[in-house]
């Protein structure tokens, strides 16, 4: 199983890739196009040009994964950079997959409530 920790980063190439590459193709992909280690437990997403299939490349400590979803209807909206690479969050990864395009969309900033000593205080001696 696929398990995305707080450390696994998430890379998509950017463009199209031929779908019929295998484990050497991909892994060969990974090293060349995205400039990453291939066993470094990061997923690794590509498409093809119809935007209708996609496989994840991901290596989990002792085996090499490739995962393929093809689309019956729709299409991936698929991120584009100058770069050939996007990195993505596992949100972003999870609206991707959902079909969610992502440049329709807007990040809002992440409230966190500040730290103050009082409550830090109070909380030590309950």
């Amino acid at each position: 199983m696929l398990g995305l920790g707080a450390a696994t980063r998430i890379y998509v190439a950017t463009g199209s890739t031929d779908m019929r590459l295998g484990f050497n193709g991909l892994y060969a992909l990974v090293v060349g196009k995205l400039q990453q280690n291939p066993q470094s437990g990061h997923l690794f997403l590509f498409a093809n040009k119809r935007r209708d299939r996609m496989k994840i490349f991901y290596f989990d400590s002792n085996s090499l994964w490739v995962c393929a979803r093809r689309m019956e209807q729709g299409r991936l909206h698929w991120p584009t950079s100058e770069e050939g690479r996007v990195q993505l969050t596992r949100e972003e990864f999870a609206l991707l997959i959902g079909g969610i395009d992502l440049t329709a969309t807007t990040k809002r900033k992440w409230y966190r409530r500040p730290v103050t000593e009082t409550a830090d205080i109070s909380r030590k001696t309950a």
